[in-house]
């Protein structure tokens, strides 16, 4: 699966569990999960190359426990996992 299709798939999870994904110019190594307002958002940095955006995606998801329940692509369910540890 190439980096374009990993953060399309991460984008699509992240809005079902409804988390708002906001695609921003921050300098290129910027990202990630936060929260604002009390609403869990998350940051991908248009400025980074594919494989950054991928991994802070990956790290967000790491985060969050309700990611266990849904289905994920064996790939992503593997790098979650590896972040987990």
């Amino acid at each position: 699966m190439d980096a374009l299709t990993q953060i399309d798939t991460i984008v699509t999870l992240l809005t079902e569990l409804e988390v708002e994904t906001r695609r921003e110019h921050l300098g290129g190594d910027g990202g990630g999960l936060c929260r604002l307002r009390g609403k869990a958002v998350v940051f991908i940095d248009l400025d980074a190359d594919a494989a950054t955006q991928v991994s802070r995606c990956l790290e967000a998801l790491a985060l969050m426990p309700e990611v266990g329940d849904r289905f994920l692509p064996p790939a992503i369910r593997e790098q979650v996992e590896q972040l987990r540890k």
